[in-house]
């Protein structure tokens, strides 16, 4: 392939369907903590509303 040239759609494509995964970085001891604080409110939030659907149920 010279240089003069533009990369055809099929070799675009078939670059872009190779090109390496991006690597995530590692998580911060505070990035940690922040999503362990996020997930425990989430669980707290859906136990808290299950708990008050469940007592305002007729009798």
């Amino acid at each position: 392939m010279t240089r003069d040239h533009p990369p055809s759609r099929t070799l675009r494509e078939a670059n872009k369907a190779f090109k390496p995964a991006e690597t995530k970085k590692p998580m911060t001891d505070y990035a940690k903590a922040e999503q362990s604080q996020r997930d425990n409110r989430e669980r707290l939030k859906a136990e808290r509303l299950a708990r008050e659907a469940k007592g305002s149920r007729p009798r």
